[in-house]
């Protein structure tokens, strides 16, 4: 089938760029044809320099008038010229991108798109994409250019050749995946028609309803998967008995503190359901900050006096270290055992660890994905923890529990999602809400401010650093992107640098960092040997650094509010006040009310539920907000109208079992269903 043919049939794509396309999980001639444009640019024309406004994506055409200097500051190389036409003149500045100097000629002709900014008064435009010949025509011939999200050494161009490339091969094999009755029913366009529409739309209308169509095509699909998994995992039977609860009470006893109400009212909930004949499946909700590990920690307790082994699972090194930490002193003092398992650990540490589990010397393992790895076998396991549970994937959790004979699984989540919403994802599991935060919990103090406050910022940074405190500073990108929109990581560092004493360690961490890297710098700050953390949305939820007092998150308004009040939650862990700073261009009254709401409200289920009342769709012709990591365009907040439409479809469709499996109209979609939970299920919420 041509679909599912490498791109690498395709002419101008060899092995080495196919590896570039590998890289944004490209490999098949339907991958290109399902990657999607990210926004959209309209009516994009030639704009005179004295006409530019700040903010908007224009082209402009001039004359190099200043031979281009490159000046080095630390790691980064500045590149400036300055470009005339009739109108005026306007300075231009690249980041890393020496070789311009020598390419760029006074004298001649340049042509460049990007957004102009404004910096001490003065309009101009920062890291512009120079347009070559092809290109300008691509534009110039377009009324609405599709934007991708482009990886290293690929451009928009080779992007867009490649994806018609794919459609023109594969057009007369793009079957339809939908019945004509249900196309019909939900007024949705043809899948071929959308597919054409969201590459090529002629208008903003055609974006609308291609989108609608391939979100609506994603959800079902997406719940329909979940449908066929849960067809099989009805309630097992308790194969574990909890009698006991002596150990526990002695844990409460000589906690420091006493549980809230809803700490106190979500640990009976468990452990009722240990009691229970039917084995736990229960997801806990919990504010950042609300207490869920000391749930957890209880848990453990009650199992291991009951003869049990608990298995507590979380996403990175970091986090398991802190919890082991955190735990030990509390376990020891009433005979729990305790074990570490992550993947730094020595082959003979780790062979020592898999030992004791299988004897049960081990009442708890604490760990990463480790736990996971053949070689693990446990002498009774009756718990499954998995911490920030939408880091792993159901086959994941799956294999967890495989561990043990129908173990009691507890899975937890300090991501507010809206009960409605939950009770959608998560239909198979009971639902325990911590919606109380333990009291003494210090309100963060968030201020949502322009990016003309860079200065005052700079400045308030520096006397916390110098008090000894310790600050995150978080970009929504690893590297400049082509237009110089967003503000990266990478070149940010260096600007901070800039700005800073010179005896301060400012290190930056990403996703494309190696684990050993991620961890090492995660674990420096932890220790309090870095002062400032510049870093991607990757830093580790969860983790505590009570050190830390202030995050700055740059470019605000391209963050969901449920992301911000998560990233908010990285501060705000120690006794010294703590502040969340939002540098966010408000343009919008949609974004101006959502960073308002960043700034008086800290309650991450109000917080949620508001997201999904302000957002909607979305804004259509802006960047896409990131959502679950499955969905190629759908957005679970955004698109939860959407959702919960092919929610109802998606029961009609399962309940009749019959019709699904041998109407010849749902051959394609059984397939894709087949595909979707054999490729995607790893990462499912």
């Amino acid at each position: 089938m041509k679909l599912n043919e490498p791109v690498t049939i395709l002419k101008g794509i060899g092995q080495k760029k196919s590896i570039k396309y590998g890289r944004l999980d490209i490999v098949t001639i339907k991958d290109l044809i399902e990657y999607y444009p990210r926004s959209y640019e309209i009516g994009v024309k030639y704009t005179q320099i004295g006409a530019i406004k700040v903010g908007v994506t224009c082209m402009v055409k001039g004359k190099i008038i200043q031979k281009p200097v490159s000046i080095r500051r630390g790691r980064l190389v500045i590149t400036t010229t300055k470009i005339l036409d009739e109108t005026g003149e306007i300075k231009i500045t690249w980041f890393n991108k020496p070789y311009l100097s020598n390419q760029l000629i006074a004298g001649t002709r340049i042509f460049i798109k990007g957004k102009a900014t404004i910096k001490y008064g003065v309009i101009q435009f920062d890291a512009p994409k120079i347009l070559g010949e092809k290109e300008r025509a691509y534009l110039a011939d377009k009324n609405i250019v599709p934007i991708y999200p482009k990886g290293k050494g690929l451009s928009q161009r080779e992007i867009r050749l490649a994806i018609k490339q794919s459609i023109d091969y594969a057009k007369d094999e793009m079957e339809e995946l939908l019945p004509k009755e249900i196309i019909k029913s939900y007024n949705l366009i043809t899948w071929v028609k959308a597919v054409l529409c969201i590459h090529y739309p002629e208008n903003e209308k055609e974006i609308e309803q291609a989108r609608r169509r391939i979100v609506f095509d994603e959800f079902l699909i997406f719940q329909l998967g979940l449908l066929t998994l849960r067809d099989g995992q009805l309630k097992n039977r308790n194969t574990t008995l909890y009698k006991k609860e002596d150990l526990y009470k002695r844990l409460r006893l000589n906690l420091s503190y006493v549980l809230t109400n809803a700490q106190d009212r979500v640990i009976t909930e468990i452990i009722d359901d240990l009691k229970c004949e039917y084995a736990m499946n229960r997801l806990v909700q919990g504010d950042v900050g609300s207490g869920k590990t000391i749930i957890a920690a209880l848990a453990i307790g009650l199992t291991k006096e009951n003869g049990y082994q608990s298995a507590f699972m979380v996403p990175t090194e970091v986090l398991a270290k802190q919890h082991y930490k955190s735990l030990l002193n509390m376990f020891e003092m009433v005979g729990i055992t305790l074990g570490l398992l992550v993947g730094s650990l020595s082959k003979k540490q780790k062979e020592e660890v898999y030992n004791k589990l299988k004897n049960g010397e081990l009442d708890v393992i604490i760990g990463t994905h480790a736990i996971i790895q053949e070689g693990v076998e446990f002498k009774n396991l009756a718990l499954v923890i998995t911490d920030e549970q939408h880091r792993f994937g159901v086959r994941q959790r799956e294999v967890l529990a495989e561990k043990g004979e129908y173990p009691n699984i507890l899975v937890m989540s300090a991501t507010p999602i809206p009960r409605t919403l939950a009770l959608m994802l998560y239909g198979d599991m009971d639902i325990s809400i911590i919606d109380e935060m333990p009291p003494g919990r210090q309100v963060i103090e968030t201020y949502s401010v322009s990016p003309d406050y860079h200065l005052r910022i700079y400045k308030f940074i520096r006397e916390k650093i110098e008090k000894g405190e310790q600050c995150y500073i978080i970009c929504p990108k690893v590297d400049e992107d082509e237009e110089g929109i967003l503000t990266d990581v990478v070149t940010y560092t260096e600007i901070i640098r800039e700005n800073m004493p010179k005896d301060s360690c400012i290190k930056y961490l990403h996703g494309k960092l190696n684990s050993k890297e991620k961890n090492s710098i995660m674990e420096s700050f932890v220790k309090g040997e870095i002062d400032i953390l510049v870093s991607t949305t990757v830093i580790e939820v969860g983790v505590n650094v009570p050190n830390a007092t202030v995050i700055v998150i740059e470019n605000a308004e391209r963050f969901g509010l449920a992301q911000l009040h998560q990233l908010r939650g990285r501060v705000g862990r120690g006794e010294t006040q703590s502040y969340c700073i939002l540098i966010a261009e408000t343009k919008t009254d949609n974004s101006k009310k959502r960073m308002e709401l960043m700034s008086q409200v800290s309650d991450g289920f109000i917080i949620a539920e508001k997201d999904l009342e302000l957002r909607g769709h979305g804004d259509l012709m802006g960047t896409r907000q990131s959502g679950v990591p499955l969905f190629k365009l759908a957005n679970i907040i955004d698109d939860y109208s959407i959702l919960k439409e092919t929610n109802k479809l998606a029961k009609i469709i399962k309940a009749d079992k019959a019709n699904l499996y041998k109407n010849t109209q749902y051959r394609r979609l059984r397939l894709e269903i087949e595909n979707y939970i054999k490729d995607k299920m790893l990462y499912i919420v």
